[in-house]
């Protein structure tokens, strides 16, 4: 479906053109979304920065997703958390350890500069792809207590119970692609590599 995050985020690009002019802000999820959001803002002619959130990980498999936490403490919590194991007392410290991770991240992105103010501001939070639409549901919610004039949540690609999820929470929702048979974000791109923390931060310099 998409050659690369490059691909993916030109291919939005197209679909976001009206605000082109407008000078929207621009917020990707790290990591992932980083160099497609970087991308769609000087496409867009806008300011980039980050949206900081951080999956709540299952008892004993990381790679399940059973909420997210912004940096303001407030998380989603899937409603098959306690079926996977996650007890009200695991919930409490997995939120305890990401936000600690997330004080990290911030330490580490934004050292000289605080983010910039999304308030009455077209406001355009991107990422690479839903699966559980989890950490796009924390990052609309976050951005939305800073009152954007106008919050639009940006993907290439979705399954389709997260687009149901994430819709009410912004005032639109670009997707270009949710595809009935969805398993993993990776699956859509030909080249999906990691994004690490260094090409993060030479990002956000640039």
């Amino acid at each position: 479906m998409f050659q690369d995050r490059e691909d993916a985020a030109r291919q939005l690009a197209t679909r976001l053109g009206a605000y082109r002019g407008q000078k929207p802000l621009v917020l990707a999820i790290p990591r992932g979304a980083v160099p497609m959001g970087k991308t769609l803002a000087d496409l867009l002619l806008g300011d980039f920065d980050v949206v900081l959130v951080r999956k709540l990980h299952a008892p004993y498999q990381p790679e399940l997703a059973i909420g997210a936490i912004d940096e303001s403490g407030w998380s989603t919590i899937a409603p098959y958390a306690a079926e996977v194991g996650a007890d009200p007392d695991y919930i409490a410290e997995e939120k305890r350890q990401q936000l600690r991770a997330l004080d990290a991240r911030r330490a580490m992105y934004s050292p000289l500069r605080t983010p910039i103010d999304p308030a009455g501001r077209v406001v355009i939070v991107v990422d690479d792809g839903l699966a559980t639409g989890a950490t796009m549901i924390a990052a609309l919610h976050s951005v939305r207590q800073r009152h954007p004039k106008r919050l639009v949540c940006a993907v290439p690609v979705s399954s389709i119970e997260a687009l149901e999820h994430v819709q009410p929470l912004a005032d639109e929702v670009v997707c270009l692609h949710a595809p009935e048979d969805f398993q993993a974000v990776g699956q859509f791109y030909r080249d999906f590599p990691q994004v690490e923390d260094d090409e993060v931060i030479a990002q956000l310099r640039a």
